[in-house]
């Protein structure tokens, strides 16, 4: 029994979680989002897709940043705050942009050509997602 019952919570703990995005316009014409369907309105289901690189990828970038690291982000990226942390516990000056807080920085971004988070920039090297051993092929203090 006690076997069994392991072995159907790890089944439903592998199944990725699911959230229903729902997008309305409301009688003044105004667009929503939200998470769950307005009664008196009718709703399209949207589909979300979350760009996060899971493996580094090295490039040359458009931009010099110098002897500055440079980090492109999102506040939810969970790679980005990996890297954060590893520069602040490293003493490693960093600038950091919020690419859906700041329009320069999606500008910048854009630029890159890129579609994911981070993409951190040391010199003309450019970096997408973060890992520490990564990092120190790009980065001599």
């Amino acid at each position: 029994m006690k076997i069994t019952l392991f072995v159907l919570f790890a089944m439903l703990a592998a199944l990725p979680a699911t959230a229903e995005i729902y997008k309305w316009t409301d009688v003044k014409g105004n667009v929503h989002f939200g998470d769950s369907k307005p009664k008196m309105l009718e709703a399209e289901n949207v589909e979300v897709e979350i760009n996060t690189y899971t493996n580094v990828v090295y490039d040359s970038s458009i931009f010099d940043a110098g002897r500055k690291v440079v980090m492109y982000s999102t506040s939810w990226c969970k790679y980005c705050k990996k890297a954060r942390k590893y520069f602040t516990e490293n003493d490693i000056d960093f600038a950091e942009y919020d690419i859906e807080k700041n329009s320069k920085a999606r500008r910048q971004y854009d630029r890159l050509g890129v579609s994911g988070v981070p993409v951190i920039l040391v010199g003309k090297k450019q970096m997408r997602g973060f890992s520490v051993g990564g990092f120190r092929k790009i980065y001599q203090p």
